[in-house]
């Protein structure tokens, strides 16, 4: 168990607005939120698509405060819906417009990295298995058909994550 001096502490809630002013600072802020992390998304996407995995790696930093600060907006944002509701519909219904543009951009994002995901999986799981194949014995059943190789000839192969 950890000491509470070493816990990450959690952000305390901001509360909800109450002006409009207050309103308009903080649909601002999660627009200007929302911008950046898109921007960062998509360079994210455009590196991986381009194979740099590396380099879109080097953005997740970037990209894990940038959520963070767009989780507390939202959570703002909850507690606010019903002033801004009444005060700033218009201003309302433009966040909702650009959030689910934003969404739309998150999906994309998503499923790069899903499909890259799946073909490194895929090459991995072939080299295995090629390195299995090589130093399997190749034996046959009495009824002529190759056997399959039991878990216990099996050898693990390992990868370095540090390239």
């Amino acid at each position: 168990m950890t000491p509470k001096s070493q816990q990450p502490q959690a952000s305390p809630a901001l509360p909800p607005v109450a002006t409009l002013a207050d309103a308009r600072k903080l649909a601002d802020g999660m627009l200007d939120t929302m911008n950046t992390l898109l921007a960062v998304i998509e360079r994210e996407t455009e590196l991986v698509r381009a194979g740099k995995i590396r380099e879109g790696m080097a953005l997740e930093k970037q990209k894990s405060e940038l959520s963070r600060c767009y989780a507390a907006a939202i959570s703002q944002f909850k507690s606010s819906k019903a002033y801004m509701t009444q005060s700033v519909p218009d201003l309302l219904a433009a966040l909702q417009r650009h959030h689910e543009m934003f969404r739309a951009m998150l999906q994309v994002n998503l499923t790069v990295l899903a499909t890259a995901h799946a073909v490194s999986e895929g090459i991995v799981r072939g080299v295995s298995a090629e390195a299995q194949r090589r130093t399997m014995p190749q034996t046959y059943t009495a009824s002529g058909q190759r056997s399959a190789p039991s878990r216990q000839h099996t050898t693990p192969i390992a990868v370095s994550r540090s390239l």
